[in-house]
């Protein structure tokens, strides 16, 4: 599990080093008129706001020392109590939380910075949220910010709270928008000249470009962090971006980077004295250990790290540990104590809302089931990973489709009124040519004539304007239903396609593959996305090479490609399916320079299902040869199952059996046809 969580270490707003020395410039409440008094206050605050959540008891008696000596009303005394709250969400201090959210609320209405009350308790109860695991409901609370006049409000409190949003976007799944808002955040950071919360921020950002596979840019965004953090220096902003160095180095083929990382994040973390930080640290290492191989060590790590965590409070760093920690377990053989441990920290995941953490640890559970050879384990594993991977897809995009689908609507709303000013001018012409038909009628008969040449006239523009409008509206329904990279039809013209053809009681008929390309993230990881690109592109092409023009070949999303075929007959199934991995892995695919040899992992069925003849929705269907791909990538990738027979009587026995297919077919009780792909080139 790549330390996703980093809950403390890119929270903490830097260390226990020294003031400023690089400076801040003077926010809202240092006005040219503050006293040397106001300043040397506002310089306390913010080296407290650098320090205190690294040691949150400590700090709190000082914060409430620094706000009675602020003047009542002032601005200095709403950041002390600001940055109270946040200390008291970090210990989870219920009561003391709430009073000081009732004391943002009491703020006296005369005060210059009553106007900065909103901004502070939307921050301060984003912060509790957070805290609690809370993040959906965190990520719509901040979404309030976009309400806010940057203008007018305090830039610190508008700095934390963005940098915040972006941070619980990032865990929430929302990895665009959290990139998004973290560049919002390192500008007000640079606006504000402040060296230290732009290094804060970078270290964020670099997280969240490395979710979104953008490692180029997440190594040189760390970089660039490290290099703003040493011109001012302190241990937890240097803790932070070694966490952040170790993480997007991972996987490098050297690794040495990312464990000199990590070791130093350790060190810097003991040098901050923050219990807190050492956990983080300390589980950041065991998934180090974990990807050498070094079992025990992993586990001595984890165990060191959950107690740490447990003693501070730190609920994501615990769900780290107890996940590294089961891991180690099935590493060591200890199968089911250490698939106990991981569904315990993915059920956590799951209570506190992080959908994209819950997908990722499916998915490293999967892969070290299938290391220890528990394969029915790691299929089913991998197949609740892409159903976790699929619920944050929809989350992501529902809002991005909700757009497309207002500004395609807009856009028919202008065809509307421009096809409907063409009628009234349509109508207008008809009406003057009638008029004119009148009088020339009752001047000269032969002008009859003349008028018929008028509406023959006005007949053809009509079916021009018709034509045209029907081209533009059938131009748009493809480009919808098109895959802009490789011409292959999308997911939606396959659902708007069985709308058409599987809605009746039969349900689906046909054959159904499901393929997916092996390791393709090591492709793009390696050769960056543009390989990964050309590789799509080919294997479109391949596809298309080996199918009937009346075959359906859909990419499905990212790397994968679904195809339907009108045969129901198994033998056909299997050729078909030899053909596919044949053409896809025969030959590697040229990049500029490069060879890059590829495979594919595919499943198949025909429907109806023999013996009994039973047929499944569309849906359903995929799912069962979803299943069966999963299966294929289990036993070694490079291969297909396919689905030949099902012993069930009837539509839920069947689905019964489609959820556990390698069970059921140890048993016997589901028949499956096992293909090879051809031999591979040795991977660079």
């Amino acid at each position: 599990m790549l330390a996703l969580a980093l809950s403390l270490g890119l929270a903490m707003l830097a260390g226990c080093g020294p003031q400023d020395s690089g400076g801040t410039r003077p926010t809202a409440a240092s006005s040219p008129g503050s006293t040397s008094r106001d300043r040397a206050l506002q310089a306390e605050l913010e080296q407290q706001e650098r320090i205190a959540q690294a040691h949150p008891r400590e700090h709190l008696r000082e914060l409430q020392a620094l706000e009675s000596r602020a003047a009542p009303g002032s601005s200095e005394r709403l950041e002390a109590l600001s940055q109270r709250a946040a200390l008291l969400a970090q210990l989870r201090d219920r009561t003391g939380h709430e009073a000081a959210l009732e004391a943002m609320k009491a703020w006296p209405d005369p005060s210059p910075a009553r106007a900065q009350v909103p901004l502070a308790l939307m921050l301060a109860r984003a912060q509790w949220l957070k805290a609690n695991g809370e993040l959906g409901v965190g990520v719509r609370l901040l979404g309030g910010l976009s309400g806010i006049d940057a203008a007018k409000a305090d830039p610190r409190l508008l700095w934390r709270a963005t940098e915040l949003r972006a941070y619980m976007q990032g865990d929430y799944g929302e990895v665009d928008a959290a990139v998004e808002s973290g560049l919002k955040a390192l500008e007000l950071a640079r606006a504000m000249e402040s060296r230290w919360r732009a290094a804060t921020t970078q270290a964020t950002l670099s997280f969240n470009y490395f979710r979104t596979q953008q490692v180029d840019h997440a190594k040189r965004t760390a970089q660039e962090a490290l290099q703003a953090a040493q011109l001012d220096p302190d241990p937890v902003l240097k803790y932070s971006i070694h966490t952040i160095l170790g993480i997007v180095h991972s996987q490098d083929e050297d690794a040495r980077l990312s464990q000199q990382a990590r070791e130093q994040a350790l060190q810097d973390a003991r040098e901050a004295q923050a219990p807190g930080l050492q956990a983080l640290a300390l589980g950041n290492l065991a998934d180090y250990e974990l990807r050498s191989g070094n079992y025990a060590r992993a586990l001595e790590l984890s165990t060191q790290s959950l107690a740490l965590a447990q003693e501070s409070g730190e609920l994501s760093t615990e769900i780290l540990a107890r996940h590294n920690s089961g891991i180690a377990k099935i590493g060591l053989k200890r199968l089911e104590e250490g698939k106990r441990d991981v569904l315990q920290a993915i059920t956590m995941d799951a209570q506190r809302e992080a959908g994209g953490y819950t997908a990722e640890s499916w998915l490293e559970l999967g892969s070290y089931l299938e290391k220890v050879d528990d394969l029915a384990g790691a299929v089913d594993a991998y197949h609740r990973s892409r159903k976790e991977f699929d619920a944050v897809l929809r989350d992501e995009t529902r809002k991005a489709v909700l757009e497309a689908q207002a500004r395609y609507e807009d856009q028919q709303r202008q065809r509307e009124i421009k096809l409907l000013n063409q009628d009234n001018s349509l109508k207008a012409e008809q009406i003057r040519t009638r008029d004119l038909q009148l009088k020339l009628w009752a001047e000269v008969g032969g002008c009859v004539l003349l008028s018929g040449a008028l509406l023959a006239l006005a007949y053809r523009r009509i079916r021009r304007t018709n034509a045209a409008l029907a081209q533009t509206n059938e131009s748009l329904r493809v480009q919808s239903e098109r895959d802009p990279l490789t011409g292959l039809a999308n997911r939606r013209h396959f659902q708007q396609a069985m709308a058409r053809m599987a809605q009746g009681p039969d349900g689906l008929r046909g054959s159904l593959f499901l393929i997916d390309i092996d390791h393709f993230k090591r492709i793009n990881d390696q050769w960056g996305h543009a390989a990964g690109d050309t590789v799509l592109v080919e294997v479109a092409r391949r596809l298309r090479g080996v199918l009937r023009e009346q075959d359906l070949v859909v990419r499905w999303g990212g790397e994968e490609f679904l195809i339907l075929v009108n045969s129901e007959a198994t033998e056909d199934a299997r050729q078909l399916g030899q053909r596919l991995l044949d053409q896809i892995g025969t030959q590697p695919v040229d990049h500029g320079p490069l060879r890059i040899p590829i495979s594919a992992s595919i499943g198949f069925a025909s429907f109806p299902m023999a013996p009994h003849g039973l047929t499944l929705a569309w849906e359903r269907a995929i799912d069962l040869v979803d299943t069966a791909m999963y299966m294929a990538k289990a036993h070694g990738r490079n291969k297909a199952y396919g689905v030949a027979a099902m012993q069930a009587r009837d539509l839920e026995q069947l689905l019964a059996l489609g959820a556990r297919l390698e069970s059921a077919w140890h048993q016997g009780q589901v028949e499956l046809v096992s293909l090879l792909g051809p031999a591979q080139e040795a991977r660079a």
